[in-house]
């Protein structure tokens, strides 16, 4: 036996919720006439086109300044690789020049070093500039500092390895020997 559904008076009243579940957009809307909503409607579309138009070409020019910023970036590391090499190059030159400047591996040496230092140059790599400049914590690493009466306090007296940029970027600092004020002289008392 089945029970009978209970009739409309004798089912629970639900209370209304005192919440209102009406979008807060929707009374304006209902007070506009159908051609002043359509128009306000298209103008909210048309606003929305032009922002994703307008980010949309700012992603494009994003993308395309972080490539041109990758390829122009992309062989520091191959190069800071190079320059461990082209010191010990260098090194064997300096040997090389000690024995004889005339001598033909020094010649040879000289000119693979040239072309070497062009082909950086072309890369787009600097040296930094050091000697007999201020010591710049940015572009200079200090590996000692000497007592000097000869240039002035935090002066860069020797390189000790060369640094260099990649045009704007660090791709290594320049390791140096930073001049240090002398002791203040001591005065003998007066008697």
């Amino acid at each position: 036996m089945s029970e009978p559904s209970p009739s409309p008076e004798t089912q629970p009243e639900i209370p209304e919720s005192p919440v209102s579940v009406e979008a807060p957009e929707a009374a304006p809307e209902a007070a506009l006439s159908p051609l002043e909503a359509a128009l306000a409607d298209a103008a909210q579309w048309k606003d929305l086109a032009y922002r994703n138009a307008a980010e949309l070409d700012n992603f494009r020019k994003r993308t395309t300044r972080e490539a041109q910023e990758t390829r122009s970036y992309a062989n520091a590391d191959l190069l800071r690789s190079l320059f461990p090499i082209l010191d010990n190059f260098e090194m064997g030159l300096e040997a090389a020049r000690a024995e004889s400047e005339k001598s033909m591996i020094f010649m040879g040496m000289n000119m693979v070093h040239r072309q070497i230092t062009d082909f950086l140059r072309e890369q787009g790599v600097q040296e930094i500039e050091a000697l007999g400049k201020p010591f710049d914590p940015n572009l200079h690493d200090a590996v000692s500092q000497e007592i000097s009466t000869e240039a002035a306090e935090g002066t860069v007296l020797r390189v000790t390895r060369r640094g260099y940029k990649l045009k704007d970027r660090m791709l290594r600092a320049a390791s140096v020997i930073v001049a240090g004020a002398p002791a203040p002289a001591e005065t003998a008392p007066a008697a």
